[in-house]
């Protein structure tokens, strides 16, 4: 994973107390309260002064960015514009030239994150079990096999899905390949998951069944989600908030609310609060996308 760089302090601050500049060891030596301080109640994560470059191409210039906990936030916008890039730079997947992410005011080596890759054929070991590519994150941690083996039997059966764990990757379908990417992601129990565009390799109707898994995960467990997602049915239909992205240098066009209660079913499509959260995001996404 790649290292985090630390700013001084936030490069922007949108809300709350910029703190005087501190050393490292001071800054370990305060109060949660007062690392907190600078970014609203209830945010989870926090990026400030954000630099990302892909060559001369600048992708994100000083970008801030507040996601809160406990909620779902899916990122939406116009091809290219850096959704996958800005999940990546957050989880440590990819480095970035400036700025400062926290977790609840820890570095990202002080957290526990789960990453569910878009590609699912790729993101399992084709030489392993199902359950033992679900083993595999707490084997990386050192977990002893018998409090390994009680978290896995756990999570299986708290999903009650029918899928024979002793098959190979090659032997489950595409849904049932994913479902085994979010369970080997959650069973680290992570503060935050995340999932890039996780539907968009299944046909519609896995796609709606996964869609419904995700939302039934968030219920039971309350586990900060950030969504890259295509589809904007999808965005709205799983999120508490939907991140619109510009195109490059990429900002935020608007951080949509969308609070409508849970379970949502696939009547929530046809409510009017949904139609009506759905066009604004669809009226900013066409104007950045420059398709109106």
């Amino acid at each position: 994973m790649a290292n985090i760089h630390l700013a001084e302090k936030p490069a922007t601050v949108t809300a709350g107390v910029v703190p005087e500049p501190v050393a490292e060891g001071e800054r370990n030596g305060r109060t949660l309260e007062e690392r907190l301080r600078w970014f609203p109640p209830n945010t989870h994560i926090t990026v400030r002064g954000l630099d990302k470059r892909f060559g001369a191409e600048v992708i994100y210039d000083k970008f801030d960015l507040n996601i809160p906990r406990g909620k779902i936030t899916s990122i939406f916008g116009p091809n290219g514009c850096g959704k996958s890039t800005l999940v990546n730079i957050i989880s440590g997947l990819i480095p970035y030239e400036g700025g400062q992410i926290l977790f609840d005011g820890k570095t990202l080596d002080e957290t526990r994150i789960g990453y569910v890759f878009q590609n699912y054929r790729e993101a399992l070991f084709p030489w392993m079990r199902a359950v033992d590519n679900i083993h595999y994150p707490l084997k990386l941690m050192g977990v002893p096999a018998k409090e390994r083996k009680r978290r896995v039997d756990a999570l299986i059966e708290s999903f009650d899905v029918p899928i024979d764990f002793s098959s190979y990757p090659y032997q489950l379908s595409g849904g049932q390949m994913q479902t085994i990417c979010i369970m080997r992601a959650l069973v680290v129990e992570p503060e935050v998951l995340f999932l890039d565009e996780p539907f968009s390799a299944l046909d519609y109707e896995m796609s709606l069944l996964m869609r419904d898994r995700v939302q039934r995960i968030f219920q039971e467990r309350g586990t900060t989600m950030v969504i890259v997602s295509h589809d904007l049915e999808d965005a709205v239909w799983l999120s508490d908030y939907v991140l619109l992205l510009t195109r490059k240098p990429t900002r935020i066009a608007e951080f949509v609310e969308y609070d409508a209660p849970r379970p949502r079913t696939d009547d929530t499509v046809s409510d009017a609060k949904f139609i009506r959260v759905k066009k604004r995001c669809l009226d900013i996404f066409l104007k950045e996308a420059a398709l109106r």
